[in-house]
């Protein structure tokens, strides 16, 4: 789908000086995608971060468009379009055009997000694209045994033990996750397909999961331009105040106390599993 007739009229208009007391607002998205707070300092984005900040974001009475800041190297797929769904919706309400600027990365999931925007830009150094689906996890089917340990696991369901990590790898369960994949692969290219239209090159590569920095992303249509937020803003509102929404804050923060800190062997994995997120690009 296309940029909708009225946004690119309202896009056509937004070009000279607006009125005095016009707002663009923007929502920073930065961080892995996933449904838990990162234990990490590049933050985590899911929607129930971030929507009190969206919503704060439309709701401006003299709102002539919201901008997202994206730098994020993607993470769950039902969060990406939860947040995804809930722009579109608060676009719609608020009748203003979105527009997306790529920071280091957009990739996979934080593609995704980009997409909710009717416009997207780049930076010629970000990283673009990674439309696909990925997993991973490991192994240690002789791990218990030769430590002695004895691992007791009872399930109902001939299923529910699918990829255990202290279980020999079947095949059949690797066939099982990899139909998921496709599936999910195949609701993802839906997406960008509907979001970009006729703005597409003809590629195969498009939907490989491959990156491009952003000016081969250009090429593809996969971004319409190169810029900065700064400078796009300052272009196209050149008289409307920029503000950023902030998330409404926790009851601690607020307090000027912090979350507790997450401790164990699960929140060491949680930092390794979103670092090596942002290790695939190079950050």
């Amino acid at each position: 789908m296309d940029v909708p007739e009225k946004v690119a009229a309202r896009l056509s208009r937004i070009g000279g000086r607006g009125d005095r007391g016009e707002v663009v607002s923007v929502v920073k998205l930065h961080g892995v995608i996933t449904p838990t707070p990162a234990p990490i300092s590049r933050g985590a984005i899911n929607i129930g971060a971030v929507e009190s900040a969206l919503e704060r974001a439309f709701a401006h009475d003299r709102l002539r468009a919201v901008a997202l800041q994206i730098n994020s190297p993607g993470g769950a797929p039902t969060q990406s379009g939860l947040i995804a769904e809930r722009i579109r919706q608060l676009a719609a309400d608020a009748r203003v055009p979105v527009l997306a600027f790529a920071e280091d990365v957009a990739a996979s999931g934080g593609y995704w997000l980009a997409c909710a925007a009717d416009e997207i830009f780049a930076h010629r150094t970000s990283l673009i694209g990674s439309i696909g689906v990925v997993s991973g996890g490991f192994g240690f089917p002789e791990l218990l045994e030769r430590f002695g340990v004895e691992r007791r696991l009872y399930t109902a369901g001939e299923n529910k033990r699918r990829l255990d990590p202290f279980s020999p790898e079947k095949p059949e369960d690797v066939e099982w996750l990899q139909g998921l994949h496709e599936k999910l692969h195949t609701m993802f290219a839906d997406w960008v397909r509907e979001r970009r239209g006729s703005r597409l090159a003809e590629d195969d590569e498009l939907f490989s999961g491959d990156v491009w920095l952003g000016d081969k992303a250009v090429e593809l249509g996969l971004v319409d331009g190169l810029g900065t937020l700064r400078g796009i803003l300052a272009q196209r509102y050149p008289d409307a105040a920029v503000t950023v929404a902030e998330p409404k804050k926790p009851l601690l923060a607020r307090l000027g106390l912090g979350a507790p800190a997450a401790a164990g062997v699960s929140a060491l994995f949680d930092v390794a599993a979103q670092r090596a997120q942002w290790a695939r690009f190079g950050l």
